[in-house]
């Protein structure tokens, strides 16, 4: 059964500095294509949900997380089987302390 794919605020407003930074450095083209890809690996976890892996971090597998892996970005998610319910929490460039900012959640 298909899940429902929700995104925080706070998800929302990480993909928009990504996409904007993308914009400032290689152009609008490139930051609509990356907006795409995100979109498209977000919404696909409502098919797949499990896709993602446990993250490294012991604090966030106990709180529950899961993570996407893609490219040089991470999604954050938890599921919620018996709401039928992805809710995606954050989505960091890897190269980022995702740590501090997972926990600031």
């Amino acid at each position: 059964m298909k899940y429902k794919v929700i995104r925080t605020d706070t998800a929302d407003a990480l993909i928009r500095n990504i996409v904007l930074y993308i914009a400032e450095k290689f152009g609008n083209e490139t930051a609509l294509e990356k907006l795409n890809d995100l979109e498209a690996s977000i919404l696909a976890l409502g098919d797949n949900p499990y896709i993602g892996m446990e993250p490294r971090y012991t604090v966030l597998k106990r709180q529950g997380y899961k993570v996407l892996i893609l490219e040089k970005d991470l999604v954050f998610y938890k599921i919620d089987d018996e709401r039928k319910v992805i809710t995606v929490y954050a989505v960091v460039d890897q190269r980022q302390d995702y740590l501090s900012i997972i926990r600031g959640l």
